[in-house]
């Protein structure tokens, strides 16, 4: 467990720490010459069954950055005040970001205790609670580490606090410094923001988006098989990475896909005035940037708003921020983010606000994801993210809240009934234009209905109403069960015809061809033949010239094939295989080219739509 130490500098935290702990948390020549904590410090205390950390935080305002990553997935904090001095610049400044960062417990404590008469600490303990009114209520020690005042009932109580991190949740880890040992390699230290991490372990380096093997553990400041959430750790890491290659900032992940975000919706308590498209530093864990926010909703006690960042963070829903003042020197508030991925458009609809405002009453996880999957499907990697989700736990969530997997994809029920809706109504819409024509393709009826929904999905729905029989699949044209079109029997005997004149040939034959052939007007041939092709026998590859659809899709079978393995094709590469003339080839890829199923890109080919056929 880890406790986080705050207030106004030289207002003796580094000392109480040392005597509490035995510990000097200034690590750095300049912090012991200057009597200053600059950078992070730590400090470790062995009680009973476990080890209590120490995140001894800079008090200076020059070095803000350095204090709020020691704030990132710590539960309890000592806001120390000097008895001497009492509530400084610094104090009040540190307590507000406790307080935005929702702290489960602040513990105050009062230093430097033989400096003054014990009047004037009570005196000082009253003016404290009555100015801060979230401090009313707190646990208050009165220590000195010079006489050792205090320092016995004070370690008494912090032995007894409770690891209240989120131990359930997949492995995090904000990594703050790192640097290498000589004999061992490359170390990282952090704070383990949720899940558990052991010696052996592949895990996820955001940086890279690769996996580093965790060869060896120092979970409190002592060798460990394994560290866990509200745990300070070290991470010996099995990497070809140099130290350069790994930032303050960047995370330790057990999910496979780590999710990066520009754009993310947040609940903002205020410390200050917030004005609309207002320039912020955002800080995150160890993480820091500039952005945008945008005012979305005010409510009383809190603002809806947008932060747009300049530069991406691996944040989650639920995660905290600290937004300050675009020139880094006042705290504007607090955030939790509610939303990753906020869209860039339509952002101050009422059918948006509505949904942010249904997003602010969900209690629980399957609340929020079962909100998300309204109108749309999530990639399940995305959902484990934002949510934070082991494999087991979004499994045993989608048995929960009877939702959908299929391939990577999370949707729910309702969604799947309201494209499967819009797919019948859009293909109900065509047959109504297109009397004349028997159905459209998988690819063409996706674009025509639901263009901005994952096609891989859709195409499962369509097989799902074909096996329904809600809709009928027709020489691979789909079509509503009541819509067909049909040879009479006069025409049924010259496709007979038509077709054995196509036997003969592996060439495309024309219009004018086939009439002279059977001895037929061309006008009426040509009418047949696109009927022909409207019903799914014929294919035209321009005007007037024909191949049949079983050869259309033989071509299309080795084209793809070739592509998946090669990549691309030229128009010389598929001549020589089907033995074609250079016009009849050009003309066949210029047609895969229109249909969607290819697409040109200088003088080759390449595989735009893998099921056009």
């Amino acid at each position: 467990m880890i406790i986080v130490t705050a207030g106004h500098v030289d207002h003796g935290k580094t000392a109480l720490l040392q005597t509490l702990t035995g510990t000097n948390a200034d690590r750095l020549p300049e912090e012991k010459k200057r009597g200053m904590t600059i950078d992070l410090g730590y400090a470790y205390l062995p009680v009973e069954d476990k080890v209590l950390g120490f995140i001894d935080v800079p008090g200076h305002e020059k070095f803000l950055s350095n204090m709020l990553a020691g704030f990132g997935g710590v539960d309890y904090a000592m806001l120390m005040v000097a008895a001497d001095e009492g509530v400084k610049p610094q104090t009040v400044e540190h307590l507000t970001l406790l307080k935005l960062l929702q702290f489960k417990q602040i513990i105050l404590v009062i230093t430097k205790s033989d400096r003054v008469e014990s009047e004037q600490i009570v005196q000082l303990i009253a003016q404290i609670r009555q100015q801060f009114p979230v401090l009313a209520t707190s646990p208050t020690f009165i220590t000195s580490a010079y006489t050792g005042e205090g320092i016995d009932s004070l370690r008494e109580y912090l032995s007894q606090l409770e690891n209240t991190a989120e131990q359930d949740k997949p492995f995090r880890y904000a990594i703050d410094r790192v640097f290498n040992v000589k004999g061992s390699g490359l170390v990282v230290t952090g704070t383990v923001f949720s899940g558990k991490v052991s010696v052996g372990d592949e895990v996820y380096l955001s940086a890279t988006q690769q996996t580093v093997r965790v060869k060896g553990i120092h979970a409190q400041n002592q060798p460990a098989e394994s560290g866990v959430a509200g745990q300070r750790v070290a991470l010996n890491l099995a990497t070809d990475l140099a130290k350069d290659d790994i930032d303050r900032g960047d995370w330790l992940s057990g999910l496979a896909t780590l999710y990066a975000t520009d754009r993310v919706t947040v609940e903002l308590t205020a410390n200050n005035t917030i004005n609309d498209a207002q320039a912020v530093h955002i800080y995150h864990a160890a993480s820091h940037t500039v952005g945008k926010l945008n005012v979305l909703i005010r409510l009383p006690d809190m603002i809806l708003a947008e932060v747009i960042l300049d530069k991406p963070l691996f944040i989650a829903v639920m995660d905290k921020l600290i937004v300050r003042s675009g020139d880094d020197q006042h705290t504007l508030g607090g955030a939790k983010v509610v939303e990753i991925n906020s869209p860039k458009r339509h952002k101050r609809s009422p059918e948006r606000f509505a949904y942010l405002q249904k997003l602010l009453t969900c209690q629980s996880r399957i609340q929020r994801i079962l909100h998300y999957l309204q109108q749309q499907a999530l990639p399940l990697a995305q959902v484990q993210w934002v949510e934070q989700l082991t494999t087991e736990q979004i499994y045993c969530l989608q048995k929960q809240a009877q939702l959908e997997v299929f391939r990577d994809w999370l949707y729910a029920e309702n969604y799947q009934q309201y494209q499967q809706k819009l797919l019948l109504s859009a293909l109900e819409t065509f047959h109504q234009q297109h009397q004349d024509q028997l159905g459209v393709s998988k690819a063409r009826l996706w674009r025509m209905a639901t263009l901005n929904q994952p096609m891989p999905l859709i195409f499962h729905f369509i097989e799902q109403l074909i096996t329904e029989k809600k809709l009928l699949q027709t020489n691979g044209w789909l079509h509503l069960p009541q819509h067909q079109i049909a040879f009479s029997a006069e025409e049924q005997q010259l496709w007979q015809q038509v077709e054995a004149e196509f036997q003969k040939t592996d060439q495309p034959i024309w219009v004018r061809d086939m009439a002279q052939i059977l001895a037929l007007d061309e006008d009426t041939m040509r009418s047949f033949m696109y009927k022909a092709g409207k019903m799914g026998y014929l294919t035209p590859i321009v005007k007037d010239r024909f191949f049949r659809q079983q050869e259309i899709q033989q071509y299309a079978l080795w084209l793809k094939n070739y592509l998946l393995e090669h990549g691309e094709v030229t128009v010389n590469e598929v001549r020589n295989y089907f033995q074609f003339g250079r016009k009849l080839t050009v003309q066949l890829m210029e047609y895969f080219d229109r249909s969607g199923f290819l697409r040109r890109k200088g003088n080759v080919h390449l595989l735009r739509d893998s099921d056009s056929f």
